[in-house]
């Protein structure tokens, strides 16, 4: 379709003056409004004023412009309806072949860190999207462009016939509706939020492509990765790659797991992650410490896996994973000797990622098939003040320690979920079972002869003593579970029967 007059106005102005230059020297007229008329005046270009074709001044702070018959009759006539080409001629309106808008900045706006209500509101555009709907809808007649990177695109074309192809406006079409979903996806959200509508009767959510992945959790799966629209600054998606091969699909879900439990600690930690599991999780005075005994929990897993670290890894540090194969390692920084000695790995994916920021809390999506589950992630903390010892022995300094790292862990485990932990560091982890007791049987046999003095930590209550069973053989001194079983006292007996401290937290940390 032949490009003969164009409307311009955008908020971004990136690449605006050479697109304007390119649609004039191909014998373009360009329409233009407020700021982008002027920014294209200052530059030397002829340019027609929105009024002179409205016959009609910029109103209300430029609120109404655009919105008007000479506009929109010109972009939603069909060119060769006769009917529709009768009303421009008796109305005296020029058809409109190309529209480069996008909008006011509402994204940039609500995500300063103060920003009021009022001017929220008042960065909603409204002509704008009006503009790109119209174009967008009559996209068999005209053009509509929404991202400065498809200027290059629209320009190549006018140039080689003067006008632009089918299929060029049909993707920019379908682009442009993509655009004005997101923009009141993002809206409809904040104001959603604003009302405290915590489940409304729709859900409008808002991604951003990321990266095209080479494939998914297997080979014969496609895949993509995409970032929330609103950038929350201590996830994975915002985190700085220093080294390594591009990221794939199971490399994101093992280390997003890893890190969402890295950042529950304060004190040195260090988490190691396979298989969307912790294989191992250690806490120390200092990092390489708390690296120590991570490792140590599992030397077998860990091949092959994710590992997150709280603070900057070192040196040291850097100098004994070097000897492994790691996939990803994660920190809020490394030290130049520990990037030199890592970065000799040249597939090994380094990420640094800000632990000094505080995020919202978000919800967590789960598609299913035909539908999608919402719910609050799970940041609920207990406290040892919010615990009840239902045993005759209390569990000791070092014994609470332990289990309230245990707890901690537990809840980033997959249900059915046993976690063992002796000295501040994991030493077994039973994930996924069908049954509790399967569960803690692995999580014993990996700690071996550790398992002796070590304490238990458990997902959900036991539905029946057998799992304290198991956990005085190993010799387990302590247990963390959340309680509520109709047969809690046969486990509260079994665990006093071998001198085993029990404490309940009323709070379950299923985990699907």
């Amino acid at each position: 379709m032949s490009v003969k007059r164009a409307l311009v106005s955008v908020s971004n102005k990136a690449g605006i003056e050479d697109l304007a230059k390119g649609l004039l020297e191909a014998g373009v007229e360009v329409i233009s409004t407020g700021g982008t008329k002027k920014a294209l005046e200052e530059a030397g270009l002829a340019v027609t004023g929105i009024s002179e074709v409205t016959g009609f001044p910029e109103i209300m702070d430029g609120r109404v412009k655009t919105l008007h018959p000479a506009i929109h009759g010109g972009l939603l006539a069909v060119r060769n309806n006769p009917e529709h080409q009768q009303a421009l001629a008796e109305q005296r309106i020029e058809p409109i072949d190309l529209v480069v808008v996008n909008l006011y900045p509402f994204k940039e706006t609500i995500q300063k860190e103060v920003v009021t209500f009022a001017d929220a509101i008042e960065n909603i555009d409204i002509g704008g999207p009006s503009m790109i709907r119209s174009a967008a809808k009559n996209h068999g007649d005209v053009t509509v462009v929404v991202d400065p990177s498809d200027y290059d695109a629209v320009l190549a074309e006018l140039a080689e016939g003067g006008a632009v192809s089918e299929d060029l406006r049909k993707r920019l079409a379908a682009k442009a509706f993509r655009h004005t979903a997101q923009y009141d996806a993002l809206i409809a959200s904040f104001l959603t939020e604003q009302v405290g509508e915590e489940y409304p009767e729709s859900l409008t959510v808002s991604f951003e492509k990321k990266q095209s992945l080479r494939y998914g959790e297997n080979p014969h799966q496609t895949a993509s990765f995409y970032e929330s629209a609103l950038a929350v600054p201590d996830s994975l998606s915002q985190a700085e790659q220093l080294n390594g091969k591009e990221l794939s699909y199971n490399n994101i879900n093992d280390a997003n797991a890893a890190l969402e439990l890295v950042k529950e600690f304060t004190q040195p930690a260090v988490v190691a992650v396979k298989h969307m599991n912790p294989c191992g999780v250690g806490l120390g005075s200092y990092i390489d410490e708390a690296y120590d005994r991570a490792y140590e929990a599992d030397p077998v897993s860990i091949f092959g896996g994710i590992v997150a670290f709280n603070k900057q890894v070192g040196k040291e540090t850097a100098q004994k994973m070097k000897e492994l194969f790691l996939e990803v390692i994660i920190a809020p920084s490394f030290t130049d000797d520990a990037l030199e000695i890592l970065k000799q790995k040249k597939n090994l994916r380094l990420l640094t990622v800000p632990f000094d920021v505080e995020s919202p809390i978000e919800r967590k999506f789960t598609s299913v098939h035909g539908g999608l589950l919402v719910q609050q992630e799970d940041t609920h903390m207990v406290q040892r003040d919010d615990m009840k010892v239902v045993t005759k022995r209390s569990p000791n300094e070092q014994e609470w320690h332990d289990l309230e790292l245990a707890w901690t862990v537990v809840k980033h485990v997959k249900s059915n979920a046993i976690v063992l932990v002796k000295d501040n560091g994991t030493i077994g982890v039973g994930a996924g079972q069908m049954n509790r007791v399967g569960s803690a049987k692995i999580a014993i046999e990996q700690a071996g002869d550790k398992a002796t003095h070590s304490v238990m930590g458990s997902d959900a209550f036991f539905p029946m003593k057998d799992t304290v069973e198991q956990a005085a053989k190993a010799g387990i001194t302590a247990i963390i579970q959340p309680g509520g079983s109709i047969r809690d006292e046969e486990s509260i007996e079994e665990a006093d029967r071998h001198n085993i401290a029990m404490v309940f937290t009323s709070v379950r940390h299923f985990k699907h």
